[in-house]
């Protein structure tokens, strides 16, 4: 059956400006980390990208690592797009990275120019694509040259095989410096993809106030810490939890008393919002200004659909924030 979008689709969605550029992005966008790899079931991924194209989202964010195995999120992305969305390739922002280990040898990892065009150009082959919207530096690299990596991302766009550069995971001072080069090179770095949630506040201590001062998008990943900004773990830790998997980032220790604590006092705040614990996580990323996009990720389309409804109350009292602080302290 051919896919239809809705033609309500931009009737809910709010869209913000990102930094000082002409492009707007949906207050929450969909990230293709976990979910669309070949080991997942095409059939549910299929869904959860019909209903945010429905929904109003418009960027659906990658990288070339996403899976697993590494490389199949592009790939599935791609098939999708080809076969439901190729009408409407010019209503959807498509971003993809480079950064970590993604093939053997020299070259397939870190920040040399080498490794970022050729992994675009992998990239672009996987999505069936002549260009993504946004292309990321993934992750600062220790050893090569700032001016080689953000050069890269230069060429990139002057290749038109980008229309905007990005950076992931930089800190405020690399962020600033990265910043500046793309300026002087005449291709102004568009946005920068932070982890960052209630849990994860390490881009209030300068990033955000650079971002701000120059005119950089925002757009958090993990605003859900991995799941633990959730009624998820309210109870204790499910079996079929991400925690509870030995392979992944949130491990079971993470979990202490004290965090369930804290998620407790968290979920009963939200209560008291007429929210979830996850859609009051997601507004209270959102109430900040500076922040673009929130980035999402669904192993399923209700997940999805229930993290929509944060847009419903972003406003904080200041007595909320307060003691919002006052848990999390």
């Amino acid at each position: 059956m051919t896919y239809l979008p809705s033609d309500k689709r931009y009737t809910t969605m709010q869209y913000r400006r990102c930094g000082r550029s002409g492009i707007k992005l949906p207050a929450i966008s969909l990230g293709l980390w976990h979910n669309f790899g070949g080991v997942d079931v095409e059939e549910n991924f299929r869904s959860i990208l019909h209903l945010a194209f429905d929904s109003g989202i418009t960027h659906f964010d990658l990288a070339n690592n996403y899976g697993p195995p590494p490389g199949s999120a592009e790939t599935n992305f791609g098939k999708i797009l080809s076969e439901d969305f190729k009408n409407y390739r010019d209503e959807l922002i498509i971003s993809s990275k480079a950064g970590y280990t993604m093939w053997d040898g020299p070259y397939g990892d870190w920040g040399s120019k080498k490794y970022l065009v050729s992994s675009l150009d992998q990239s672009l082959k996987r999505m069936k694509l002549d260009y993504v919207d946004i292309f990321y530096h993934h992750r600062p690299d220790p050893d090569t040259p700032l001016e080689e990596t953000m050069s890269a991302l230069d060429l990139i766009v002057r290749q038109g095989k980008a229309l905007y550069a990005g950076i992931s995971n930089y800190p405020a001072d690399k962020a600033a410096h990265a910043i500046a080069i793309l300026k002087e090179l005449g291709t102004p770095c568009l946005i920068h993809q932070p982890k960052y949630s209630m849990f994860e506040r390490w881009v209030e201590g300068g990033l955000l106030d650079v971002l701000g001062q120059e005119g950089v998008g925002c757009i958090p990943f993990s605003p859900l810490a991995q799941g633990m900004l959730t009624d998820k773990y309210l109870h204790g830790i499910p079996e079929d939890s991400r925690a509870a998997r030995p392979t992944g980032f949130l491990k079971k220790e993470m979990l202490t008393d004290h965090k369930l604590g804290q998620i407790k006092k968290l979920n009963e705040l939200a209560q008291k919002r007429g929210q979830t614990l996850a859609q009051m996580a997601l507004a209270w990323l959102l109430k900040d200004e500076r922040v673009t996009s929130v980035l999402i990720g669904a192993s399923r389309p209700a997940q999805l659909a229930d993290s929509l409804k944060c847009l419903d109350n972003i406003e904080f009292s200041a007595e909320e924030l307060a003691h919002i602080e006052t848990i999390l302290k």
